[in-house]
């Protein structure tokens, strides 16, 4: 449990840009969305692909911990994956966003979206959504998706953002491939 603050203390607040589409808002982390956020990840299918070990999360420390590496990457980076919330419910739907931590493979905006917001195009909003953002605030050339080989789910996605499959990597010991939105098509698209 977190003390009470004395008066006059101030703690760190995290602020950050909010991206809003037409369903979703995207935003910084909040103590509110370790626990949505494990539960999503204590599903095996979303943790097998999302999870740095692939396994479910199963106890409230491992969900905590994984909740603060994502929102860390924001303090020590100044930009991170985004929480993605449903602005008709205020429902916590995943994440998505830039990422990239030491020895990853490329510069990547992924997502995770929990189950039960999936097929409803919420993925494919906050990419774009993100992406945009990425071009806009940083000068590179191309966005890395990294996706397993098996997550055809994901692969489709990549394919509705208009990425093109370009190599196969190995991510951290599992085969994966991946998956390349430019810059330049981007900005036709």
């Amino acid at each position: 449990m977190i003390p009470p603050l004395k008066p006059g203390a101030r703690l760190l607040e995290v602020t950050g840009p909010q991206i809003e589409t037409e369903r979703l808002l995207l935003r910084p982390w909040r103590a509110s969305d370790v626990a949505p956020n494990s539960a999503m990840l204590s599903d095996p299918g979303t943790a097998r692909f999302i999870a740095a070990d692939g396994k479910p999360v199963t106890t409230e420390i491992a969900g905590w911990r994984n909740a603060a590496v994502i929102s860390g990457h924001w303090a020590l980076h100044g930009f991170g994956m985004f929480v993605v919330e449903e602005k008709s419910s205020g429902n916590y739907v995943g994440r998505v966003g830039p990422w990239c931590p030491p020895s990853w493979p490329g510069f990547e905006v992924g997502w995770g979206i929990a189950r039960e917001f999936r097929g409803k195009g919420y993925a494919v909003e906050a990419a774009r959504a993100s992406i945009d953002w990425t071009f806009d605030s940083f000068e590179i050339d191309e966005i890395m998706h990294c996706i397993e080989s098996v997550n055809a789910p994901s692969q489709a996605v990549a394919r509705k953002l208009g990425a093109r499959k370009d190599r196969e990597i190995d991510l951290f010991g599992k085969p994966a491939d991946a998956w390349i939105t430019s810059r330049a098509v981007w900005m036709q698209s």
